[in-house]
């Protein structure tokens, strides 16, 4: 049994730093206040920006990866837009930038997601230092790939009306529609910092901020135009987004210095019936009684003072991995190390489960996508399995002695240095994983 998804779009846009994510934010907003049941995807590997749509919209945005997850899966998370009036998913990067497979380069990029499931990109473009030029550079997107449909453009950073009226003669003269042309703005930045922008639960005044979106949106951008424009779906399964946990109750590490976890596994593991239990480290407080503890990736080169003070916590999770199992990915793999070394050179004790000790005061940029064949167990996949995920961090291990948990290689089949750690019942990985599977 299959079922038609809403019809949705894509924004997107030639490259990062375009302004896309905050004319996501705000379009999510307004066509919520419009009264329009709204549901956000993000394209391709990202933990922050879905947070940041569900606060706009008031509905929970899942990832959606054709590099790390397989059709069906792709299928089943948008089976979850089901009951939304509309889809609009924000891309990563430039609209066709992805990994290269099979001789092809684009793999996992936004236009792959958007051509897979019939949605029409808008495509947000700079024309900050050019008039005319601008039709050239949206052209040649709008013709680079065939089967893409580009609804048209929102222009940004316009400088005056004049400029507005050149570039608009120019797209004119592309035969591309001009959806909004936003006037330059100092403002509509959203604060960032090493690993882009800061958490949704970090910002000063987020909502007040999305409705100043919002607001600009619906000044200089055709609302019914854009809802106009929006088709497709995608064929999906409707058996709906249900995954396997990898234990019945769960403690999730939830807070500021634990927040990466991709919102379709932890969804996925609630509707197939296990108990999430979330409770904070940073409150110092011990993990609640469950089969498993899960830390996600977050921030703790920026709280690794307060987690080494947090001796109940710490002391509840050793009693905790003397008869059952944790796992940390990336934050939550250098929280269960022996230390942590700080930007500054500070040294501090982390939880010792694992021998892992990590630095950030030497800084070198670990990102992209991982595929992990499993040496060892990690909780809820067993030896010989694949998994698919994605790196970004920037710390520096000086010390690994425990067994490698996997073999683990990039998206071009090159050997990462990173293969995670396991000892007894805890591991550990640097990659986020997003699914299972070789495909």
């Amino acid at each position: 049994m299959t079922a038609r998804g809403p019809a949705g779009l894509m924004i997107s846009a030639p490259s990062s730093g375009t302004g896309k994510t905050t004319v996501m934010l705000g379009l999510l907003r307004a066509l919520a206040e419009d009264g329009l049941r709204v549901q956000p995807f993000k394209s391709g590997p990202d933990y922050i920006d879905p947070a940041f749509h569900r606060a706009a919209c008031g509905r929970a945005s899942f990832n959606l990866d054709s590099w790390a997850m397989a059709p069906d899966l792709l299928d089943r998370i948008v089976t979850e837009a089901a009951e939304a009036d509309l889809v609009v998913a924000e891309g990563s990067m430039g609209l066709f930038d992805g990994v290269a497979f099979a001789g092809a380069t684009g793999h996992g990029s936004s236009a792959e997601t958007a051509r897979r499931l019939g949605w029409p990109v808008v495509l947000v473009v700079d024309v900050s230092g050019q008039a005319q030029s601008a039709a050239a550079v949206a052209l040649g997107f709008a013709r680079y790939q065939p089967g893409l449909t580009i609804a048209g453009v929102i222009l940004n950073r316009v400088a005056s009306p004049r400029h507005e009226r050149l570039v608009r003669l120019g797209m004119e003269e592309a035969g591309l529609a001009v959806l909004g042309a936003l006037p330059r703005r100092g403002d509509l930045k959203l604060p960032e910092r090493h690993l882009g922008l800061v958490q949704a639960v970090e910002h000063p005044d987020l909502d007040a901020a999305i409705a100043g979106y919002a607001a600009f949106l619906r000044a200089h951008v055709d609302l019914a135009a854009l809802k106009a424009a929006a088709s497709g779906g995608g064929m999906a399964h409707a058996t709906g987004l249900r995954l396997t946990p990898p234990a019945q109750r769960i403690a999730l590490a939830q807070d500021a210095a634990f927040s990466f976890a991709y919102p379709h596994l932890i969804e996925g593991w609630r509707r197939a019936g296990a108990e999430i239990l979330p409770f904070s480290p940073l409150a110092d407080e011990p993990p609640p009684d469950a089969d498993l503890v899960w830390l996600p990736g977050g921030y703790p080169e920026l709280h690794a003072g307060a987690l080494a003070a947090a001796g109940r916590f710490r002391a509840g999770l050793r009693r905790h991995a003397e008869t059952r199992p944790v796992h940390g990915e990336c934050g939550g793999y250098m929280a269960l190390g022996a230390a942590l070394i700080d930007k500054d050179g500070t040294r501090h004790e982390m939880a010792g489960l694992l021998g892992l000790v990590t630095s950030y005061e030497v800084r070198k940029m670990h990102l992209g996508y991982r595929r992990a064949d499993l040496i060892a167990p990690m909780p809820g996949h067993a030896p010989g399995a694949v998994l698919r995920g994605h790196e970004f961090h920037y710390s520096t291990i000086l010390d690994q002695p425990d067994a490698p948990l996997a073999r683990v290689i990039d998206a071009e089949g090159a050997a990462v240095a990173e293969t995670g750690s396991v000892r007894g019942a805890v591991s550990g990985t640097f990659f986020h994983l997003i699914a299972e599977g070789a495909a």
